[in-house]
């Protein structure tokens, strides 16, 4: 009763963190302070769950449109940028889905599940991305949806803007930039909002995982059709209310963002310096590794209480790779000298 083609993957595997230092998912290892929860909670207790959810989100959509410079007709939200992915992935016409090798999983893996063909874009060694390579496939492949996370997931680097700006301005189909972790980044691409170009943007890296709330910026006619796609009531109340009331307190987020940048760049100097380490260069709230042996390092963190994220594919350019999330400083100091006791 299955497809077949289903049958073929593995589901997305979120290893048990339980009892370990957990530094694996990207999150925001900060939580909140005290008396903004307790506001939270307040807010919270006062909303109607035997209702259904705002089904428009108006008002949230007019806060979020006046933080990213848009109009509400601009903004779709969706149960974290993977829904939005989705309904891209249904919505957008036929043809190939570009995305560069390596990037975000979920965008091959939604595709594969629609059935729709995707168009790898190989990385240089650096992870810089060739703009001319990357619009030949497109043309090639008869692409009609590129995506690209800015910065990159799992590397971290963020390509410069000319080269995504040259790929905008010369591919035919729809181009999403997806700008997870923003957040963290020296610029951001909100400028180029509009014509074929949309932003995917997400409240998980910043501090509010645990809702599964994101939304993408567009032109206004085609943030109408994709919300021909989009399920009836598909934000539920509690994270309604807790979007808008954070998007009040967001200068406490930024604060949180500002620390994790300061720790980046900590965590960038003292892994540098550690022997059989290279550290690539992130504008991401986590740094990616190369060592000699990346299932060693990771099972022997494991073993004493620190969970990271193994990437390593034999042969590929993620070939013995590790991805660290910053986490607070004294977990990232465990982790620093765990790893020099490891190699």
């Amino acid at each position: 009763m299955i497809r077949n083609d289903i049958k073929t993957l593995a589901a997305y595997h979120v290893q048990d963190a339980d009892g370990l230092i957990k530094l694996d998912a990207m999150e925001n290892p900060y939580p909140l302070p005290d008396a903004l929860r307790k506001a939270w909670a307040e807010m919270l207790s006062r909303c109607n769950i035997n209702r259904y959810p705002d089904a428009d989100m108006l008002e949230l959509r007019r806060n979020i449109a006046e933080r990213e410079g848009v109009e509400a007709e601009q903004v779709i939200i969706g149960n974290g940028s993977d829904e939005l992915i989705q309904m891209l992935l249904m919505a957008v016409d036929q043809g190939a889905c570009a995305v560069p090798k390596p990037t975000f999983v979920m965008y091959e893996t939604i595709a594969r599940w629609l059935k729709r063909p995707v168009a790898e874009v190989p990385l240089k060694a650096d992870f810089s991305l060739d703009a001319n390579s990357f619009l030949q496939v497109c043309a090639r492949e008869k692409a009609s949806l590129a995506l690209l996370a800015c910065p990159n997931n799992p590397s971290g680097n963020m390509w410069p803007e000319e080269t995504i700006r040259q790929i905008a301005e010369n591919f035919r189909g729809l181009l999403i930039i997806d700008e997870a972790y923003a957040p963290f980044a020296n610029h951001t691409h909100n400028s180029m909002v509009g014509g074929n170009v949309m932003l995917l943007r997400t409240f998980s890296k910043l501090g509010m995982a645990g809702l599964r709330f994101g939304y993408a910026l567009g032109d206004a006619n085609l943030i109408t059709d994709l919300n021909k796609v989009r399920l009836p009531y598909n934000i539920n109340s509690l994270t309604q209310v807790s979007a808008r009331f954070f998007l009040d307190h967001y200068d406490v987020f930024e604060e949180q963002a500002q620390k994790i940048r300061q720790e980046r760049g900590r965590m960038t100097a003292a892994l540098m310096a550690v022997e059989n380490i290279e550290v690539f260069p992130s504008q991401a709230n986590f740094l990616l590794l190369r060592v000699a042996d990346a299932d060693a390092i990771f099972n022997g963190l494991v073993k004493v209480g620190i969970l990271i994220k193994n990437l390593h594919i034999k042969g590929s350019l993620l070939d013995n790779c590790l991805r660290i999330t910053i986490g607070l400083p004294e977990e990232n100091n465990r982790l620093l000298n765990a790893l020099k006791e490891l190699l």
